[in-house]
């Protein structure tokens, strides 16, 4: 995507969890969960859940992630979506 003729770049953020536990669906058609703590997270905030399915990025064959597993999180958007932090004065 360009945007006057630049590329739009990205801004990441990259966080550090564990899988504490794999939530197994409830019904059979939904898929199970992995809820993830991570560290630098608010107390009340720390943990996610997410959809227990990864893929491998040359082959494309499909995983699930095991309790106590590190994994590392990443929040990213596209510069237009940031704003500058504000300089210390």
């Amino acid at each position: 995507m360009t945007r006057k003729g630049a590329a739009v770049g990205k801004k990441r953020k990259k966080l550090h969890g564990t899988v504490l536990k794999i939530i197994k669906a409830v019904i059979p058609s939904e898929t199970e969960k992995a809820e993830i703590e991570i560290r630098e997270g608010d107390d009340l905030y720390r943990e996610i859940r997410v959809e227990n399915v990864l893929k491998d990025q040359e082959s494309g064959e499909e995983a699930h992630l095991k309790p106590g597993a590190a994994v590392d999180v990443i929040v990213e958007a596209d510069s237009s979506a940031t704003i500058k932090k504000p300089e210390n004065t």
